[in-house]
């Protein structure tokens, strides 16, 4: 049976100044340059440039007087454009807006953006020798490439995937011989299916002597006892003393196994773009925000002139009301992405100033191990701004301290008591037993059982289970993947 009832319900909604401030919160540094292009491309009453002339001292009493003998058919409250002819009560921030540093002992060039791996490889796909079927398959199969340079999806799937999304038929065999041309691109071992596949690719350009050849073989024959370090078996198959396996893995040891994460990492450690950059000056910390390329924003002139034509025009027509209207939707606009803008920067500005000086400590030695257990939870506390805000700035920005430029996450940690009772963070933690495992005597690696001996010893209390668990977020593998011959 159906009813009807009236029901009073509370609810929170956003401001469309809020939503586009929690978008640009998120951004990096490039991001946010991306957005203000794509910005000004999209919304003629934004502008670049230094001088802002917003003097119009006389337009409000004119748009009154006029508005009075005007009420027939422009009453003032289909719209109101008061506050896009005074500048008296606006902040300059809401009308123009400086994204370049203030700071003039800051030197060097703008940093810009470099090309993504996947721009590399298609870069290079213009040089092979492409009939005009097998250019687009070759571009899909680029962009089935991760970001370590594997295929990861099986040949079947992504065939599928070609007749489903581009309406592209085309048989195994044709498909294998385009993957082998894209396999011919650099870095060596691009595109492999696998890990065995992308060693043999690499061992195929190198240059032939004896064991190149004999690497060859035992990656081809013998991959499982090679990755599980059987080496008295691989001694033995290939009749090779030790000191000839030693050469051979030296050999094998020389290939990259991630050939696509090795560009990736020269290209981030080379241009990453620093959002904030932190200085150290007669032992104080001063932090600023990056705004090198990101250009001053400003309200279009010549649309302040557009409406001070509509005050001054004695005779208004309905087509002038929908000028007028369009007018005010994109000054609107305009103002909302200047002020999301500026309140960004202050977002920023207020989150960093949190982080350095909760870690101040760490950030005037640059020594991890006086880094203090902290959450997203105190950063939001300390500065009075919801947990959401803290995590959007810390998971996408980047610092440039002098130790180097960080990742502002790589801050965050959870604490634990050591044996002391003192609160420590996970991080030196993980430091400690990072330092422990590379210090450790290669041929007689220690297990995880005896690195949570060590670390007791050192005054940290850590299970076996937490130790396997730190061990792999460092990269480390089992004790026996660790041994050498």
């Amino acid at each position: 049976m159906l009813k009807q009832k009236l029901q009073l319900k509370l609810s929170q909604k956003l401001s469309p100044q809020q939503i586009q401030l929690m978008k640009l919160v998120q951004l990096s540094t490039i991001e946010l340059e991306q957005k203000i292009q794509s910005e000004i491309g999209e919304n003629p009453a934004l502008e670049t440039g230094k001088d802002y002339e917003g003097n119009v001292d006389n337009e409000l009493d004119e748009f009154s007087d006029n508005e009075q003998r005007d009420n027939d058919e422009m009453s003032t409250e289909d719209f109101d454009i008061d506050p896009y002819l005074s500048d008296d009560e606006t902040p300059n921030y809401k009308l123009e807006n400086s994204s370049y540093g203030n700071s003039k002992n800051e030197s060097g060039s703008p940093l810009s953006n470099q090309i993504s791996f996947h721009e590399y490889l298609e870069n290079q796909l213009q040089n092979l020798i492409l009939d005009k079927n097998e250019k687009p398959v070759a571009d899909f199969i680029i962009g089935s490439i991760d970001n370590s340079g594997y295929i990861r999806r099986s040949d079947d799937d992504i065939i599928d995937d070609l007749a489903f999304t581009q309406n592209i038929i085309i048989d195994k065999t044709e498909f294998k011989k385009i993957i082998s041309k894209i396999q011919l691109l650099d870095p060596p071992g691009v595109a492999a299916r696998n890990l065995k596949e992308c060693l043999l690719l690499q061992l195929s350009r190198k240059k032939k002597n004896k064991y190149s050849i004999l690497a060859k073989n035992i990656i081809e024959s013998s991959f499982e006892e090679f990755t599980r370090k059987h080496y008295k078996k691989l001694q033995d198959r290939f009749s090779i003393d030790e000191n000839d396996l030693k050469l051979v893995l030296n050999e094998i040891s020389k290939l990259n196994p991630k050939p696509g994460g090795a560009l990736s990492g020269n290209i981030q450690n080379t241009h990453i773009i620093p959002d904030f950059i932190l200085k150290i000056e007669e032992g104080d910390l001063k932090v600023n925000l990056n705004k090198r390329n990101s250009p001053e924003l400003r309200i279009s002139n010549n649309y302040k002139e557009m409406l001070s034509g509509y005050v001054e025009d004695p005779n208004k027509t309905k087509s002038q009301k929908e000028a007028i209207l369009f007018i005010k939707q994109k000054l609107d606009a305009a103002k909302w992405f200047i002020d999301a803008v500026e309140q960004r920067y202050q977002t920023l500005y207020l989150t960093i100033n949190a982080i350095i000086e909760y870690q101040r400590e760490y950030f005037l030695s640059g020594d991890e191990h006086k880094l203090k257990p902290m959450v997203l939870k105190d950063i939001a506390e300390k500065i009075k701004m919801d947990i959401s805000t803290i995590s959007r700035v810390a998971n996408s920005k980047y610092i440039d301290t002098p130790y180097g430029i960080k990742l502002l996450k790589e801050f965050f940690s959870e604490g634990m008591k050591n044996i002391e009772g003192e609160d420590v963070s996970t991080i030196e933690i993980k430091k400690t037993l990072e330092s422990i495992i590379s210090e450790e005597d290669k041929y007689k690696p220690l297990t995880d059982t005896l690195l949570s001996d060590l670390l007791k010893e050192k005054g940290y209390s850590v299970a076996r289970r937490t130790i396997a668990k730190y061990r792999e977020q460092l990269g480390f593998p089992v004790a026996r993947l660790r041994k050498k011959l």
